[in-house]
């Protein structure tokens, strides 16, 4: 799942938004894969690639929501304060709306998948490749954390993806 500020769910749907720039530890997704942005729907992950900061251009900018690289750089300095300074690396996501076609059918099964683990007591996560439908249990390659890598702070809460741009 990618979080996003309200503010840039419009462009998201309207297909102006086409990538943001996150600042992980470890890279936390990869091209192929599809994800959920809450407000907006399913997107697949067209590329994900580390960038650095400063070499970012107003080219590189607009695709993110963003009029200038300056613009951008400065959201991701109030966004990512305690990251930047433990020096995570950025990385850039594009991704592409799912149609609606396309949202109907991973909706129906995302539903189905859930369905057919609770009726078989067992714990699937519904994460099907580019040719796949079926459910099958969550893999991790060396882009994903495993679970239990980041320590938890006893008392609070933590996400796997922050609310950002």
């Amino acid at each position: 799942m990618l979080l996003f500020k309200k503010k840039f769910l419009p462009a998201i749907r309207s297909g102006e938004k086409t990538q943001t720039i996150r600042l992980w530890s470890v890279c936390r997704m990869k091209a192929g894969q599809r994800s959920y942005i809450p407000g907006a729907g399913y997107i697949r992950v067209v590329s994900v690639d580390a960038v650095e900061l400063p070499a970012l251009s107003d080219e590189d900018a607009r695709p993110d929501g963003f009029p200038t690289a300056d613009a951008l750089r400065q959201e991701l300095t109030m966004l990512y304060a305690g990251a930047l300074a433990a020096g995570h690396r950025a990385y850039r996501v594009r991704f592409e709306l799912l149609s609606s076609e396309e949202q109907a059918a991973a909706i129906a099964a995302r539903q189905a998948a859930k369905a057919a683990a609770k009726a078989s007591g067992t714990a699937t996560n519904y994460r099907p490749g580019p040719e796949s439908t079926e459910p099958h249990e969550t893999k991790r390659d060396s882009c994903s954390p495993t679970k239990g890598s980041r320590p938890k702070l006893s008392g609070t809460r933590t996400r796997s993806v922050r609310a950002t741009d």
